[in-house]
């Protein structure tokens, strides 16, 4: 409870007391005039509601004072429903101290005085205070249920918010007040939501069902809400299914449910479908669809989303068109997204950091740099996910000095926190360099502890460099963070195995064993004509396994005779040379690589993606096939763009 608000039992106020000094029928105050004198008139006319009505409207405290005054001052029986009027009006003009001090000297309380004031507590997070005016209600309606239980919600106690749904249903079996409504089934719905807890949430629905207003937009928004949170996409879709009001809100809301459980391509099906059913696509749906198609790289379909924007028509300043943008550079069509936002008639600083993003992963370092040039000359300030997009091209590109100049800008001259995406950037980028000791001062520097992403950043490095003593403090840290992660032990051990130390390489090995961690298959893909095309390491399952593996025996021949070698510390296996080239000739991105040879016309770009990253021996084949075979090879791995054209990458072997 605010201190000094309980006045002592039938003494006024020292407020009152000065407001019963201005009389109906004296000149009204300064105060008033400065507000609204028509406030003033309506009082001294007694039309009260009509007062009320334009201090709601204007959300002014002179004119609540104004209205107390006249409602203080009057000798006639003023209605409670009038005083609960002045406690709302005090409570939506931040005056919570005024709105208990006439609630407190009003003649009669009724259930709505308790209501509107705890309402007022509730919306300033004093969830004390409106708990004991719940808890001292004579009589509770559905708003004090609604009220109070909603105020739990709100305020980070969603615990206490599912203890008083429950306590509500069992005063309802006892016989008391129905107080079930859509209002308190949504906020009853959040509690359980926050706490990902798919019991209580069916719990719910059931109340729900029962009390039969399941039909409810917002209540039915709710419930999918909950199901798809708690992990339970299959009853999320059910619940939108059977929805009687699906308009395009509720479409888009279930495309992202889909797409944030990692469900993209169902995402994109109900997309298909809602536009099958006629329904418009709102600026949140491009932006949802678009999103799904940059992480699937599926650029046919994003093309297709976009023609049919073109068609309907859409704003090229809009927050869509920077998702546009986001997809052709995810999809490696950098010229494309380029030409996006050229088109821009005033890009904002997504748009901005999109581009310098999608510039830095599509291996074009320097020209990402320049936008970021014009960004800063256009007069926009960056933010931190702009710089994150800054320092990865500088990473990439090994541009070292620059991107010192830049991580130590944010703080000198841009007045910003470094954050923990900007260090893992600069340790990034000076362990690819080898530059360790200035990693280590900068670590230590660090004012937060480190993730896993700059520990990882690290490793790298530190693999690239066969840095062990350091690779182990960046493998045991990762570990702690995340000791089930297959990862830091595959890399960990490939460190040692590009060493030659095969015994480290099998303890690593029986420790995943024992601790039961299983390395994540690395698998690569193509897009054809539509279809997509999956393959594995050695995979022969394929239609075209036969004609695949052909082709590749005659490019390693090939390749060899323009001087290729294969790479064997990318073998984590003490085996012969001969086993070892084996293994390395039909890595799933050479498979992958092979087939589109195989089912595209001559000159026909290869666009290839990877769960993992390019493995180094594939990266030097890649250099030889697109200057064997005269094809651009496109590979996006789990980090960047690799873009191979008459023997060379675009990221200059700097990855």
């Amino acid at each position: 409870m605010i201190s000094g608000c309980r006045p002592q039992a039938q003494n006024l106020t020292c407020l009152t007391r000065a407001l019963l000094a201005t009389t109906p029928t004296s000149p009204p105050p300064s105060f008033v005039l400065e507000a609204n004198i028509d406030v003033y008139a309506l009082c001294r006319q007694r039309r009260f509601h009509e007062a009320f009505d334009r201090g709601l409207h204007l959300r002014s405290l002179d004119a609540a004072r104004c209205l107390h005054s006249h409602l203080v001052s009057s000798h006639s029986n003023i209605p409670t429903t009038l005083f609960n009027r002045l406690i709302d009006l005090y409570c939506k003009c931040g005056r919570l101290p005024d709105a208990y001090r006439v609630f407190s000297e009003m003649p009669h309380k009724d259930t709505c005085s308790f209501n509107t004031l705890m309402a007022g507590y509730s919306a300033v997070g004093n969830i004390a205070e409106a708990r004991r005016l719940f808890d001292e209600i004579p009589v509770r309606d559905h708003f004090s249920w609604s009220s109070i239980i909603a105020c739990y919600t709100r305020h980070g106690s969603p615990f206490e918010s599912l203890d008083l749904y429950r306590r509500m249903h069992q005063e309802m079996r006892g016989g008391f007040l129905n107080c079930s409504n859509k209002f308190t089934a949504s906020s009853a719905l959040a509690a359980s939501t926050a706490i990902l807890s798919y019991r209580h949430g069916r719990e719910i629905h059931c109340h729900i069902v029962r009390a039969g207003f399941e039909s409810d937009a917002v209540v039915w928004s709710a419930l999918a809400d909950m199901y798809s949170k708690c992990g339970s996409i299959k009853h999320a879709r059910q619940v939108f299914d059977l929805s009687s009001d699906r308009d395009v809100v509720s479409w888009t809301a279930m495309i992202g449910r889909y797409c944030d459980a990692g469900m993209r391509k169902e995402g994109l099906k109900l997309f298909s479908r809602m536009m099958q059913m006629g329904v418009l696509p709102n600026d949140f749906t491009y932006a949802c669809v678009l999103d799904a198609c940059s992480e699937l790289a599926a650029e046919g379909l994003g093309r297709q989303v976009h023609n049919h924007m073109i068609r309907v028509g859409f704003d090229p300043s809009s927050f869509a068109a920077s998702t546009i943008l986001h997809m052709y550079s995810k999809c490696g069509n950098i010229e494309k997204a380029k030409l996006i936002f050229e088109r821009m008639p005033l890009p904002d600083l997504v748009s901005w950091t999109s581009l310098i993003s999608g510039l830095a992963q599509n291996g074009h370092p320097t020209e990402a740099l320049h936008y970021y040039e014009l960004l800063l000359e256009s007069g926009m300030k960056p933010d931190h996910v702009t710089f994150v997009g800054v320092l990865s091209a500088c990473a990439h590109g090994g541009l070292i000095d620059k991107g010192l100049a830049i991580f130590h800008s944010i703080k000198e001259k841009f007045k910003l926190k470094h954050t923990s995406d900007q260090y893992s950037c600069i340790v990034d980028l000076l362990s690819r360099a080898g530059r360790f000791q200035e990693v280590e001062e900068i670590i230590n520097e660090m004012t937060m502890k480190p993730d896993k992403f700059l520990w990882a950043s690290l490793l790298g490095g530190c693999r690239i460099h066969k840095n062990i003593n350091m690779a182990k403090q960046a493998a045991e840290a990762l570990l702690e963070i995340e000791p089930e992660n297959a990862a830091t032990y595959v890399t960990f051990a490939n460190i040692y195995a590009s060493a030659g130390m095969w015994d480290e390489v099998e303890l690593i090995r029986q420790t995943m064993d024992h601790k039961g961690v299983v390395k994540k298959p690395g698998s690569s893909w193509i897009e054809i004509r539509g279809k997509v095309h999956m393959f594995l390491v050695g995979d022969a399952s394929h239609p075209d396994a036969k004609k695949i593996y052909a082709l590749l025996e005659k490019l390693q021949i090939k390749m060899k005779e323009l001087g290729y070698v294969p790479d064997m510390n990318y073998v984590l296996h003490d085996v012969d040379e001969e086993q070892k080239e084996h293994t390395l000739s039909y890595h799933s991105e050479k498979l992958a690589v092979a087939f589109g040879i195989i089912a595209t016309p001559s000159g026909t770009i290869i666009k290839v993606f990877k769960n993992l990253r390019i493995c180094g021996d594939c990266h030097t084949a890649f250099k030889f096939i697109s200057r064997i075979m005269e094809r651009m090879i496109i590979v996006r791995d789990s980090n960047r763009f690799h873009k191979f054209r008459y023997g060379i990458c675009t990221c200059g072997d700097y990855w």
